[in-house]
């Protein structure tokens, strides 16, 4: 009998790996997360889809001590712990100034950089690519076999002040990564079916 996980091109380990048995991860050991690591998941990722290839996911890895303490400052409280003792943290941001890179990642449009200059859709666009590259980000991690705790909960402004002053970026996301430690998770919530979910017109 032909199941969903045999009607998928990747076997049923690497499904389990990427999606079915990996979790958002609340707590890791101490186990660095390395630049080379970083740069493997990137280059893994970097070929995901985006509008106009515009690819405005911009990320700053927070590894000093002294950056750390200013973003953990900047956390909501309930994220603040897991924050300060992640091997490796991430500032996820959404690069408003993408458009001047389309001549060399979308010369197929002439004027689209000119185009976009005076678009007052542009932040907009650039966040929602960069929401999309998030989770290629997430499952790239995943891929790497490491755990991702991604998070919503910080000071915006807090962020944007100490860590992108001067830039058209904006955090959308921070995201803590690392080897998941033994209280890493939850129990493992619901999923909606997919009745739930597709409506066919």
């Amino acid at each position: 009998m032909t199941t969903a996980t045999d009607l998928l091109a990747l076997d049923a380990a690497a499904q389990d790996l990427l999606f079915r048995t990996a979790r958002t991860a609340n707590a890791f050991t101490d186990e660095p997360v390395t630049d080379e690591q970083l740069r493997a998941i990137l280059e893994l990722v970097k070929w995901g889809p985006t509008a106009m290839n515009s690819q405005p996911l911009r990320i700053i890895a927070v590894r000093s001590p002294e950056a750390r303490e200013r973003l953990v400052a900047n956390m909501a409280e309930g994220n603040k712990a897991k924050t300060a003792a992640a091997p490796l943290t991430l500032i996820v941001a959404a690069d408003a100034a993408f458009h001047e890179h389309l001549p060399v990642v979308f010369p197929i449009k002439e004027g689209a950089r000119d185009a976009l200059e005076a678009s007052p859709g542009r932040p907009a666009m650039a966040r929602l690519n960069t929401a999309i590259q998030l989770g290629y980000l997430i499952v790239g991690i995943r891929a790497a076999g490491l755990a991702a705790g991604p998070m919503g909960g910080f000071d915006a402004a807090g962020v944007k002040r100490d860590f992108l002053a001067g830039t058209d970026q904006e955090a959308i996301a921070v995201v803590n990564i690392g080897r998941p430690g033994p209280d890493a998770w939850h129990d493992r919530l619901p999923r909606l079916e997919h009745d739930q979910v597709v409506t066919t017109v």
